[in-house]
């Protein structure tokens, strides 16, 4: 829970011991309105079980949190008047995300909001194209690796001597 023994705001909202407002609710997954809401409706939903970033959450629960996700972004986009939304997963430190504990923003967006995802991002260049392809391959033979599957999400790293 966000590291050793740092307890998880998240998991307090799912449990009941602290206020909420949920918007939706089912036996896996809870989606409540975001506290610092880039616009009103910004909604953040989490697997009631604790996982900390994507790396850590079993497949059928990221697919049922964008099952979630589809379902409920037309019903915010009504509810707060705006025709556009992004989905955003921050996971990981190093890619915005604060509270470890996995989760999926649901963000209506308004022309005048001033809120940015800026993509393409303005201080990359495009590689040449054996750079991609090569990026392309790795990709590939990762998913066709057999060892993949039967890999633990921990490793240990192994001294040779």
């Amino acid at each position: 829970m966000n590291g050793p023994n740092r307890h998880c705001i998240f998991c307090d909202l799912i449990q009941g011991a602290a206020e909420v407002s949920v918007c939706y609710e089912d036996a896996n997954a809870m989606a409540f309105m975001d506290i610092q809401p880039v616009n009103l409706g910004h909604t953040l939903i989490v697997p009631k079980k604790h996982y900390e970033s994507l790396k850590d959450v079993p497949r059928d629960v990221a697919m049922h949190l964008f099952d979630v996700a589809v379902t409920l972004a037309p019903v915010i986009q009504r509810a707060s008047g705006c025709d556009d939304m992004n989905i955003v997963v921050n996971s990981g430190h190093q890619a915005g995300q604060n509270v470890f504990h996995y989760h999926v923003h649901l963000i209506p967006r308004r022309a005048e909001d001033n809120f940015d995802i800026a993509l393409p991002f303005e201080g990359s260049t495009m590689p040449d194209r054996t750079f991609l392809d090569a990026m392309a391959a790795r990709i590939i033979a990762g998913l066709r690796d057999p060892a993949r599957q039967a890999a633990p999400h921990t490793t240990r790293a192994v001294r040779a001597g």
